[in-house]
């Protein structure tokens, strides 16, 4: 399994660094931290033989996506036991989507997961994982005390290989252009 993922800028990477800290001090539970497994939001998990395939799609999308803003306002969990922050899902979010699927989506020998497909992804930005009933509590009691909406930048694309997380390629992306507000976020 490789994922393409969203990465932040490096205000919004501390403030969910130390939202996974503190899960991982006070439930115990090391998973995010033991692996490495930076701040992200997944756009799209593929399932694939070897990293390979997949290279030439991602080089593709290098030059092609601009940063852009994203409001993380809420928390949730995945039963039975992932705790994410939750953006916006605005038009940003809903572009990358797109974007990414369409430039992955014909691979052959690969298979884009149903739950990351554009119009049936649940953006969110894991903080706790692995966690069990008492954990996955506490991780929302720390995140009750503490966690208030916000705004991030995503500035970051990358692929990775999953379990442990290993970065296969990771690249910057454009400046946002000042445009209207029904200017796509893309470069044409």
């Amino acid at each position: 399994m490789y994922l393409i993922s969203a990465y932040f800028d490096q205000r919004t990477t501390k403030m969910l660094q130390n939202y996974i800290d503190r899960i991982a001090r006070e439930t115990g539970n090391t998973f995010m931290t033991q692996n490495h497994v930076p701040p992200h939001m997944t756009i799209s998990a593929i399932e694939s033989r070897n990293v390979e395939v997949l290279m030439p799609a991602v080089d593709a999308l290098q030059g092609q996506i601009e940063c852009g803003s994203v409001q993380l306002v809420s928390v949730g969990q995945l039963l039975p036991y992932v705790c994410y922050a939750t953006p916006v899902l605005n038009r940003y979010l809903l572009e990358l989507s797109a974007r990414v699927n369409e430039a992955v989506q014909d691979i052959p020998e690969t298979s884009v997961s149903r739950f990351y497909q554009p119009m049936s992804w649940l953006p969110h930005v894991t903080l706790g994982k692995t966690l069990d009933k008492e954990q996955m509590r506490a991780a929302f009691c720390v995140l009750q005390e503490s966690f208030s909406p916000f705004e991030g930048q995503v500035t970051e694309l990358g692929l990775a290989k999953v379990n442990p997380h290993e970065d296969a390629v990771r690249f910057a992306l454009g400046k946002k252009e000042q445009r209207g507000k029904d200017n796509g976020i893309f470069d044409q």
